[in-house]
Formats: structure tokens, sequence, C-alpha cells
């Protein structure tokens, strides 16, 4: 029987810098997180762990959060310049997709299946956040303010419920997402007395995998809130989780304390590995 939620390396230590975060996954399974190396690079990773810089980021910008969009192309949201990125995975070319001098820092990203961004935008030296809202065209929009330090966020399988955590404040809350893309219907579904929240994805079943970074732990829990699972990792400081491998039931998670990428299995694939190979995203070898 195949052993499920039991950590280990997929990159040496310290091969990522203290600011390793993403992670992404394309359909050839291939794994990319931000500061390979070095700050300002994206790293790709293959499933046998051999790495390589994939691109380097213009100006001052440095990348936090990455995911895949509908179109294939990856996205990637920087914390310095105020950015979201497009990147064309097949070349690598960058372009500006959308910025906004307004933004704290964007920090991590959720994709709808019609292409609407929603990215997570903490302020930390106040203790407080925002979402936007980035459509297709890259127009910008306040989606929700007055929130916490928001930091993990993604969309349910239905695509109408957006959920959205606080690192500081250790809440999770739930909006309503409304056809035009639209947030309402606040509703806080788990706090934690203790340690940070950062990363965080849904799987098939709507489950939410959060990472808690001071902890060393992954914890898996309902849509409802009910913790259902907490997996310990080989470092107290997990970033940001993805999930990929040939059935996307690998989830990899970047690990701030070693700077590396971690795996484990899990029992069903995550939600963005299975929108993807519906979609039929072209596979980068």
């Amino acid at each position: 029987m195949e052993r499920l939620h039991v950590a280990s390396a997929l990159t040496a230590p310290q091969s990522f810098t203290s600011g390793v975060e993403g992670p992404a996954v394309d359909p050839a399974g291939n794994v990319y997180a931000v500061n390979f190396a070095r700050q300002q690079t994206i790293g790709k990773v293959k499933p046998n762990g051999e790495a390589e810089v994939f691109a380097t980021l213009p100006g001052t910008s440095v990348a936090n959060g990455i995911r895949f969009g509908p179109d294939g192309a990856m996205y990637v949201a920087d914390y310095v310049e105020h950015t979201i990125y497009r990147i064309d995975p097949a070349s690598g070319a960058i372009a500006v997709h959308a910025r906004e001098a307004a933004m704290s820092q964007p920090n991590d990203l959720a994709i709808t299946a019609a292409g609407v961004i929603y990215a997570s935008d903490p302020d930390w030296k106040k203790n407080a956040g925002r979402v936007w809202r980035i459509d297709p065209d890259g127009k910008v929009t306040l989606a929700a303010d007055q929130l916490g330090t928001a930091n993990g966020i993604d969309v349910s399988p239905d695509g109408r419920t957006l959920y959205v955590n606080e690192s500081v404040q250790r809440h999770i809350w739930a909006f309503t997402i409304a056809p035009d893309g639209t947030l309402g219907g606040k509703r806080r579904i788990a706090s934690f007395a203790d340690f940070g929240l950062d990363g965080m994805r849904v799987d098939v079943d709507g489950n939410l995998y959060v990472t808690r970074i001071g902890k060393g732990t992954v914890v898996k829990m309902s849509p409802q809130g009910r913790i259902l699972a907490e997996i310990a990792l080989p470092g107290k400081k997990p970033s940001n989780i993805s999930f990929g491998g040939p059935d996307g039931r690998t989830a990899y998670v970047t690990e701030v304390e070693n700077g590396q990428l971690l795996q484990f299995r899990v029992a069903r694939p995550g939600l963005e590995w299975q929108q993807r190979q519906a979609g039929g995203i072209k596979a980068q070898q």
C-alpha cells in the first residue's frame, strides 16, 4: 500500500534562497518555484530533482506566488514592483499583465477557470491586507478590503468560493464569488491558536491544504474547516504548496528554513492539476 503524507526532499538544502515560494507544476511534472540559487529568479525543477534557472525577472522585481492560467501561461506575483507578470512557458518571454501602485505587495495568486486572477495583498507593517481582482484583460479592481495579513488564496472546485487566509491573525475566510467576479458573503471557516498560516491549495474534493509556517506542518481541512490530517515536514517554515506528479497526487512544498522543495503523496489530485489536464495545456519537457 502506498504511504501517504510522508515528506521527503526533492531538492538539496539551500538550493533556493530564504525567499523560496511558488510553487506551480506544469503538465510535464516540472515544478517552478521562485528564488532558485539567487533572488529574482524562477527555478525549474524536474520530477527527479534536477534544477535550473528558468527565468530572471526584470528590474528590481522579486516574485512570490506562481500559478498557471487556463491559457497555459505562467502568472507571477512580484511584491516589489506591484506587478503580475505573464510568462510564456515555451519561450520564457516575460510581459507585464497588470501593475497597480496601490498594492502593498501582491503575494499569492488564485485563478478561476475563466482566467480571472485574485491576488492576496498583505500589508505586514499594519497587520492588514486586501484582495485584488485582475481580469483577463489586465484590469485591476479592489475585491476585498479590511482583512488581516492576507496570504494563501484559492478557488473552490465549483468556482463559487474564494478562500483567503491571514498569516498573523490565523483565520481562514471564505467569500462567495458572484458571476461578475465580485466578492461577498464573507465568513470565517477556521481559526488557529498558534503558529502562522501561509500557502493554501484546494484538491478536487474541495479540501484545503494549508502550510503552517513556524510549526512545520501542512494541515488538510474540509471546506467547512474541519481538520482531516496534519502532515509533518522536515523544516519548520513551509511557505507554499502545489500539486503535481503523473496523477496530480504529489504535493510539493517550498520550505524556507532549509531553502528547498519537499514532496509527499496525497490520496486525491489537486484541483489545479485536474483543471490543467482538462484544458490540454502544452507540456514543457
